[in-house]
């Protein structure tokens, strides 16, 4: 990451889907992990090398593997890295129920305890693979419904979220000002792997549907001098826009990344994405947003 700052910014994010999961859990030196954990350790933390076809055998795997588990003082922590890391592209949806399920089993034996009226992070994320990955889970947990709740909050504030923001050329752009073309607003960061690793399929999209009324609008809470070159070096043509203070994130609840929402003609989002998508889950994206 770019700086000291910037990762206290990001790790201290209130639902840690990503970074306090892998990052805090994995590698977290506190963390002692007993003879059956570690292998399964060391695979979550070589998810990311992985092809995708392998990578969505192994994810299936390790999913079962920890389900299996006795109850290891760590099985709740594997489970949430793995649900966090699921998410990063499409690796099939019996992959991603079996991740959800482990999820859910490891909650139901090893609750945690979250902060009065605040579900624990581990909620939040099984929350949103039902809601927005549209998995299957139940939990009769308090903090499950608090999960819901508070996703259900979280997009009604989205939906009304407008901004204006300066690119790197220092030109305004105003959200409300496009009704009338299909808008997807990417949230993403240069020191981000699943960030990078959409933005070909993003640039692809973009290239094929410019003419049809389509825009992305991408943003990042860094500075231009990092930005800039990153942005030119890949050859990338839609506005990258900038949001230093992290007004606009904060707007659209943006607590882990990348994340994109689409806008139909009409300014109304229509979708949404809570990790990295694929091309193929872009375009279903932009299918509901009504671009063919």
């Amino acid at each position: 990451m770019s700086s000291s700052s910037t990762i206290h910014r990001v790790t201290s994010l209130a639902s840690a889907l990503l970074l306090a999961l892998t990052c805090s859990l994995l590698a977290q030196e506190k963390t002692v992990w007993s003879p059956q954990e570690q292998p399964i350790v060391d695979q979550i933390k070589t998810l990311r090398k992985l092809d995708d076809t392998v990578r969505a055998r192994t994810t299936k795997e390790l999913a079962l593997q920890i389900r299996q588990l006795p109850l290891v003082p760590n099985k709740l922590k594997l489970a949430g890295a793995l649900a966090g890391l699921s998410t990063e592209g499409d690796f099939g949806r019996d992959t991603l129920q079996e991740v959800t399920t482990t999820l859910a089993t490891a909650l139901r034996e090893q609750p945690p305890t979250g902060k009065p009226g605040e579900p624990d992070d581990l909620y939040v994320e099984l929350a949103s693979l039902v809601r927005y990955e549209h998995m299957q889970a139940e939990s009769d947990n308090p903090q499950f419904a608090e999960a819901m709740t508070k996703l259900e909050a979280d997009d009604t504030k989205r939906q009304s979220a407008d901004f204006t923001l300066r690119d790197l050329q220092g030109k305004s752009w105003h959200l409300r000002d496009f009704k009338g073309k299909v808008v997807l607003v990417n949230f993403w960061a240069t020191w981000c792997p699943p960030c990078r690793k959409e933005m070909p399929d993003l640039q692809a999209l973009y290239d094929k549907y410019k003419d049809q009324g389509f825009l992305i609008l991408s943003i990042s809470d860094e500075e231009v001098a990092k930005v800039s070159p990153f942005i030119a070096e890949r050859k990338i043509t839609y506005p990258v826009l900038l949001d230093p203070g992290r007004k606009v994130n904060d707007a659209f609840v943006i607590e882990g990344i990348p994340k994109s929402f689409a806008y139909d003609r009409e300014g109304k989002m229509v979708a949404q994405s809570i990790d990295m998508r694929t091309r193929s889950q872009f375009q279903q994206m932009l299918t509901q947003a009504g671009l063919h």
